[in-house]
C-alpha cells in the first residue's frame, strides 16, 4: 500500500497486544471510531469486549491459540508479516499471495519485568516475567516505521489519537519516526534490566552497589535550573521499584512548580527533621541548615527554628515531621517562606496555606533512617553513589578530653547539635541551646570562619551555648574564639595533629571538649 502526500500513511488496521491497560479504551475506542479494524490478542481482546469495544482475534491471523502455556501466541507470520511486509506493489502481492493482512498500527506494552525483579530479585518464575512476543512486535513496527505506527507507551495514545483525528485517520512520517525511536529505546532498556539481573541478580543485602543504573524522566516538572536561565529535569531509577534508590512519593499541593534548588533545599530540610522522634522543624537556606529545633509539639519547634536566622531565613524551605494544623502557621506570621513540607496536612491547614499566595506547599513522607539509602551526585562528567549518612551517635563513643566536663543537660544539646551539624556544608559549626540552634556557620574554606560566622547569627546567644563540628579543628583559633563567646561545651572529632593545643584552649576557657571519633563532612 503506497503512502499518501506529505508522507502520511492512512491507518486501515491495529493491533493490540498490552500489559498496561492505562488509557487503552478510549485509544480502541477513539480508533474504531475512525473506522479502523482492531485486533486484539487474547488478555487485551478480554479488557476491550468488557469496555464494549468490538475486536478482531488475533488468532483469526494466526489460525493457532496459545500454545506452551501462552510463550508463543505472536510470533507468528499471519502478525509479524502483516506489519513487516513492505508497502509496494511486490509487497502488497505477497501479502495477497500468503493470504496475510496487513497491520498499520501496533499498540504494545511488555510484561512488566522490572517491577517483578524490584520486589523479589531471586524469584523462581523469573523468565515467566520476561517477555518476547511483546518486544518482537515493538521491534518489528518500528523497523517498519515507513508504513507502520508503533505505540509502546500509553503516555503517547493520547497525542497520536488527536493526529488520527485531525489528519482523517493518517499519521506522518515524522511521528512514525518518534515512535519507532521511543519503541527501540524502550526494548533496549528493558533487554538491559534482564541483562543485568541474570548476570548479577541483587543480594538481598540493599548496600551493595547496583552494578548498573537505569534513569527515567520523572513527571515532576521542575521550573528552572539553579538559575532561571538553565533549564533542569528530575530523573527516578527505573528498575529500582524498592530499596536505597527508591524515592518518596512527592506532591506539590499548591504553588507555581518546584526548581532544581527547592529539591536540593527540600532534601536537606527532609534529613534533618529525619534526625529526630520528637516533633522537630528545619529552616534551609541554599541546602544548608540555617535553623533547627525539636520540642513537645510542632508549633513550638517551628517557632525556635525559624528564631535562629532571623536573616537567612528569608525565602526559605521549612520541613516538618509531623501532620501540619493551620496553628502551626502562626509561628510565621510575617515570615516568608518559600516552601514548606509536611507528611500530612490538615484542610484546615491547606485554608491557612492558601492565604500565602506565594508558598510551594509539599506533601511528602520524612525519611527513615533505618532503611539504607544512597545519595547521588555528578562531577566531572562521572555519576557519585554513596551511602547515605546514617550513623548514629551513642554516648560510649564520646570521650571527654579536658578537665571539665559537661552537665547532663550540656551533653543533650551536643547530641542536637551533631545532628544538626552533619546536615551543614563544610566546613560546619552548630551552637546550640537545649534543643534549638542559635546559630550556624557552614560552608567556610576554613574552620575558624564557620566558627565566627556561628557566633555573629548567635550574638547574645552565644553565651552559655554548646557548639558541635563537623570536623576536627586543624587549629586552636576556632576554639579561642568560641571561649570569647561563652560557648560552655564543644564536641568535635578530633584526630587534628594539633589536638593538644586545641585542647589547651579549651582548658583556658574553662570549656568542656569531646571527642566523637569520626566525622561528618557534607560537600
Amino acid at each position: 500500500m503506497p503512502t499518501e502526500p506529505e508522507g502520511l500513511v492512512r491507518i486501515r488496521r491495529a493491533l493490540f497486544s498490552v500489559s498496561d491497560p492505562r488509557g487503552l479504551a478510549p485509544f480502541a475506542r477513539g480508533l474504531g471510531a475512525l473506522g479502523i479494524e482492531l485486533v486484539a490478542t487474547e488478555g487485551t481482546r478480554r479488557r476491550l469486549t468488557a469496555e464494549r469495544i468490538a475486536t478482531r482475534s488475533a488468532e483469526e491471523l494466526t489460525g493457532i491459540g496459545a500454545w506452551f502455556g501462552g510463550r508463543l501466541k505472536t510470533l507468528h507470520p499471519g502478525i509479524l508479516g502483516g506489519i513487516l511486509a513492505a508497502r509496494t506493489p511486490e509487497g502488497d502481492r505477497e501479502l495477497a499471495e500468503r493470504n496475510l493482512l496487513p497491520i498499520d498500527l501496533v499498540a504494545v506494552n511488555f510484561y512488566p519485568f522490572e517491577t517483578h525483579v524490584g520486589t523479589n530479585p531471586a524469584a523462581p518464575d523469573l523468565a515467566e516475567h520476561i517477555d518476547i512476543g511483546g518486544v518482537t512486535l515493538a521491534r518489528a513496527a518500528a523497523k517498519n516505521f515507513d508504513a507502520v505506527v508503533v505505540a509502546s507507551d500509553p503516555e503517547d495514545y493520547p497525542s497520536l489519537r488527536d493526529e488520527l483525528e485531525r489528519r482523517g485517520g493518517s499519521v506522518t512520517r515524522a511521528t512514525r519516526r518518534k515512535l519507532a525511536a521511543r519503541a527501540f529505546a524502550r526494548t533496549e532498556r528493558y533487554d538491559r534490566i534482564i541483562g543485568t539481573a541474570l548476570a548479577a541478580p541483587p543480594p538481598r543485602d540493599a548496600t551493595t552497589f547496583p552494578p548498573t543504573l537505569e534513569w527515567v524522566r520523572s513527571d515532576l516538572t521542575l521550573r528552572y535550573g539553579e538559575n532561571p536561565h538553565q533549564r533542569a529535569a528530575a530523573y527516578v531509577p527505573l528498575s529500582t521499584t524498592t530499596g536505597p534508590l527508591a524515592p518518596e512519593p512527592l506532591e506539590l499541593l499548591q504553588g507555581s512548580g518546584l526548581s532544581y534548588t527547592n529539591l536540593l533545599d527540600l532534601d536537606t530540610a527532609l534529613a534533618a527533621v529525619a534526625e529526630f522522634a520528637e516533633p522537630a522543624a528545619a529552616v534551609v537556606k541554599h541546602a544548608t541548615p540555617s535553623g533547627v529545633a525539636y520540642a513537645a509539639t510542632l508549633r513550638e519547634a517551628i517557632t525556635h527554628a525559624v528564631a535562629t536566622d532571623v536573616v537567612a531565613r528569608y525565602g526559605c524551605a521549612l520541613a516538618v515531621n509531623r501532620p501540619l494544623d493551620a496553628a502551626d502557621f502562626e509561628p510565621l506570621h510575617g515570615i516568608f517562606v518559600d516552601l514548606l513540607s509536611a507528611p500530612e496536612v490538615t484542610d484546615a491547614a491547606r485554608t491557612a496555606a492558601g492565604r500565602r499566595t506565594k508558598l510551594k506547599l509539599v506533601r511528602t513522607p520524612v525519611p527513615n533512617l533505618d532503611r539504607p539509602a544512597w545519595e547521588v551526585k555528578s562531577a566531572v562528567g562521572r555519576l557519585l553513589l554513596q551511602e547515605s549518612d546514617r550513623r548514629r551517635l551513642v554516648p560510649e563513643e564520646l570521650r571527654c578530653v579536658t578537665s571539665h566536663t559537661a552537665t547532663p543537660q550540656e551533653l543533650d544539646s551536643l547530641s542536637f547539635a551533631w545532628r544538626v551539624v552533619r546536615h551543614a556544608k563544610s566546613n560546619a559549626i552548630v551552637l546550640a541551646h537545649g534543643r534549638q540552634t542559635v546559630g550556624i556557620g557552614s560552608g567556610q574554606p576554613t574552620r575558624v570562619k564557620a566558627v565566627e560566622l556561628a557566633v555573629e547569627v548567635a550574638g547574645p546567644r552565644a553565651t552559655g551555648s554548646v557548639l558541635a563540628s563537623d570536623a576536627f579543628f586543624p587549629f586552636a583559633d576556632g576554639v579561642d574564639v568560641a571561649g570569647r563567646a561563652g560557648v560552655r561545651a564543644i564536641l568535635q572529632p578530633g584526630g587534628s595533629l594539633r589536638d593538644p593545643e586545641v585542647i589547651a584552649a579549651a582548658e583556658r576557657a574553662g570549656m568542656a571538649m569531646y571527642f566523637t571519633g569520626w566525622r561528618v563532612f557534607r560537600h
